[in-house]
């Protein structure tokens, strides 16, 4: 679906970066994998190479627009476009305080660096699609902007990128430029204590059993009683990315299972 395509992904060294990284390659794209940990790009762009792929790795800080704005050129230069850009930085999100009881640095941090990233990386790929007449920016937040209590500074900075998301697809489809994103939250297979506890230090999953019941709870809170896998976020990724998807734009697809769409 994506044969002859260019996609840079910002964070592509993470779990799901590296997942749709892969399902892009495997689908025909070349992928420009950038982030600030090497060595993980590095492991990323092996299993693609090793399976038949193409795959390309720069360090880039997405924080840094001269760096973004700068790597967008040489893949222009090297590849002739940008097809696909996806921004899936960490932003620093913290949950399980009370709104009333955070501290103005934990509550403002994902939303600015959230809404940061995807600025730079979004206004770096429109650039040069709105000059070729093409291309598609992706987004992911978790969806969180519709009222969810206890998720901390995730709502307010779900909230910010899909309206920058909606805001830039109504500027830029008239050239041509496809704007939209995916609302994925808790997905299993990406999922650890330890990356859980990062964002909320009272989780108690001080065993194997504590982590598997709250990925059961999970599976209760979606409206299909399951949870979306890795395999299913990328391949919605890959349809969305492609020409199939031509038609959609300016809006967010539910793959949490949660939230009404």
């Amino acid at each position: 679906m994506l044969e002859n395509k260019n996609a840079i992904i910002y964070g592509g060294g993470g779990s799901l970066g590296g997942g749709i990284a892969k399902t892009f390659a495997r689908n025909g794209a070349k992928v420009f994998l950038t982030g600030r940990t090497r060595d993980k790009l590095d492991a990323v762009a092996g299993e693609i190479t090793d399976a038949g792929g193409v795959a390309e790795v720069a360090v880039v800080d997405a924080l840094d627009e001269r760096a973004v704005d700068e790597h967008a050129r040489s893949v222009v230069a090297a590849a002739g476009s940008i097809d696909v850009s996806l921004n899936l930085i960490t932003r620093g999100d913290v949950q399980g305080i009370p709104l009333a009881e955070m501290t103005t640095a934990d509550f403002t941090r994902a939303i600015t660096t959230g809404v940061t990233t995807s600025f730079i990386t979004a206004r770096a790929a429109a650039r040069h699609m709105i000059e070729k007449g093409s291309g598609v920016i992706l987004a992911l937040n978790s969806g969180s902007a519709h009222g969810s209590p206890m998720m901390g500074n995730t709502g307010p900075a779900d909230a910010a990128i899909d309206t920058f998301i909606r805001n830039l697809a109504a500027e830029v489809g008239p050239h041509g430029v496809r704007v939209l994103g995916m609302w994925v939250a808790g997905v299993p297979d990406t999922l650890s204590p330890e990356k859980l506890w990062t964002a909320d230090h009272n989780l108690n999953l001080a065993d194997e059993a504590a982590f598997q019941g709250l990925l059961t709870q999970l599976d209760e809170m979606r409206m299909l009683r399951r949870s979306p896998r890795l395999a299913d976020i990328a391949e919605l990724a890959t349809f969305l990315a492609s020409d199939k998807a031509d038609a959609v734009t300016g809006s967010f697809v539910n793959a949490t299972g949660m939230f009404p769409s």
